[in-house]
């Protein structure tokens, strides 16, 4: 399978909640969310290894999702970078947000998933989480 094929069979996973296919394509040690700061947000949270986001998989059941709309997937060289409209509900506090996001897949020789980073609007995502205004 190639990254591309790969990274869309994870969102597929994702969308029919099949979680154990996406942890079977990770390297047992993953860079999970390790370039950008979590600021205390559970499902921002850095992660190591495949256990670790298992739990961040877990962690997601704070959130409603109305809309997780993946757009486009763009490839260059180990990397897979897909575009994404979200839109949200923190089930904890009741706020909504709306968000455009980019994954950054990255995949090791062996065509395993070794890093993954969330760019979204980390603000916003604070603000939800901790019920504050944006």
């Amino acid at each position: 399978m190639t990254n591309l094929e790969s990274t869309r069979s994870i969102y597929e996973a994702f969308g029919r909640g099949d979680i154990p296919h996406i942890l079977g394509l990770l390297a047992e040690n993953v860079a999970w969310d390790h370039e950008l700061p979590s600021y205390g947000v559970g499902y921002l949270e850095q992660c190591s290894t495949r256990e670790d986001v298992a739990k961040f998989f877990a962690g997601l059941d704070v959130l409603e999702f109305q809309k997780f709309e993946p757009l486009n997937f763009l490839v260059g060289g180990d990397q897979v970078a897909v575009t994404i409209r979200s839109s949200l509900v923190n089930k904890n506090t009741g706020r909504h947000l709306t968000d455009f996001e980019v994954h950054i897949w990255t995949f090791g020789p062996d065509g395993r998933v070794t890093g993954f980073t969330h760019v979204v609007d980390r603000h916003a995502h604070t603000a939800a989480w901790r019920d504050e205004d944006v």
